[in-house]
């Protein structure tokens, strides 16, 4: 969910699950390049934290800017300024590593980065860019001019069960029964949100598109699992949101045209979805996701929906009804048993 490039980026985004699960597999994990020490437990429940709330807020603004943008183009605009944020992150690091190296090895040497992917595997990086920072944002985006940010949120929270599922089928991961039971609560609690809606309201399209944004979402996860045992997480993160924006480019007139006419408000809400849930809480998911097993990290999301709830009621003034309020407490437990120890 995610690092940029050939200069390999510090350990600083660093997050594994909301539970701090324990460790992985050694047969599902990637190298780790030098063999670092795993970073104390509290940094990554507080990464994990911050992604969680990043994404969370993402359904609120993507709600709060579309009453100004339209789908496409509000896509494009998130995903410029999140590969200009990327590009920055990529720089910084890079020159960081050149003054690592230049300086006398007061210990080990710095593990060496694992280099640009090329040919087929470069190809492969970008169509993960395209589905998952140009389709399932373009999904998102239509669904949210049609349901409230809370029937969202809960509707693409099913990617997570895609993923669990597919990981034991695709991926070969072992589905624990604690980790079955977890995601069968979560299911539970999801399906009685969509059945009324959040706010009591569903719209059919509306619900389509987040299934579909779902469906996109699980897939690139899957892919990307795949794809983090070869590339460095930040360099995927990196290039898959430039080969995101070029997909994204046919919608750059009507963006530049909504520009012009949108409010100060609903374009700072554009760029702070590319800066802070797509770069910073993107960068800190791939850490995760090649760390983890795909299945019990994505389980992890479902602390999304009910931060989502709070911020579209608080912000919004999005009120969701007690059946929808039972769905969110039954994802919330869901999670808990999905990704304790």
């Amino acid at each position: 969910m995610t690092r940029p490039q050939s200069l390999e980026i510090p350990e600083s985004g660093d997050l594994e699950s909301a539970a701090a699960p324990p460790a992985a597999p050694a047969a599902s994990r990637p190298a780790a390049g030098g063999g670092a020490a795993r970073p104390p437990a509290w940094t990554l429940v507080l990464a994990a934290g911050t992604t969680v709330l990043l994404w969370a807020s993402a359904f609120v603004g993507i709600r709060s800017a579309g009453h100004d943008f339209s789908p496409g183009a509000m896509a494009l605009g998130r995903m410029a300024a999140a590969s200009l944020a990327l590009s920055l992150f990529v720089a910084v690091a890079a020159a960081a590593r050149r003054r690592a190296a230049a300086r006398p090895a007061e210990a080990a040497p710095p593990a060496p980065a694992r280099g640009l992917p090329r040919g087929g595997l470069l190809g492969l990086v970008a169509f993960w860019g395209v589905v998952w920072f140009g389709g399932y944002n373009v999904a998102l985006n239509a669904a949210e001019r049609l349901v409230d940010a809370g029937t969202a949120a809960l509707l693409v929270s099913t990617a997570p069960i895609l993923v669990a599922v597919a990981a034991v089928l695709v991926l070969g991961e072992r589905l624990s029964a604690r980790l079955g039971a977890g995601v069968a609560i979560a299911f539970a609690g999801v399906a009685l949100i969509a059945a009324t809606g959040f706010t009591g309201h569903v719209d059919a399209a509306g619900v389509g598109l987040a299934v579909l944004a779902a469906v996109l979402y699980a897939s690139a996860v899957l892919l990307q699992k795949r794809l983090l045992a070869r590339v460095e997480a930040a360099t995927m993160t990196w290039i898959g949101a430039l080969a995101g924006t070029a997909a994204l480019l046919p919608f750059l007139p009507v963006l530049l045209d909504e520009l012009a006419a949108a409010p100060a408000g609903s374009v700072a809400a554009v760029l702070y979805l590319g800066v802070f849930p797509t770069a910073v809480g993107f960068l800190s998911w791939g850490y995760v996701l090649s760390h983890w097993t795909a299945g019990r990290t994505t389980a992890a999301t479902y602390l999304s929906p009910p931060v989502t709830v709070g911020l579209s009621w608080l912000l919004l003034g999005e009120v969701p009804t007690a059946l929808a309020l039972a769905g969110g407490v039954l994802c919330l437990a869901g999670v808990i048993l999905a990704t304790r120890r």
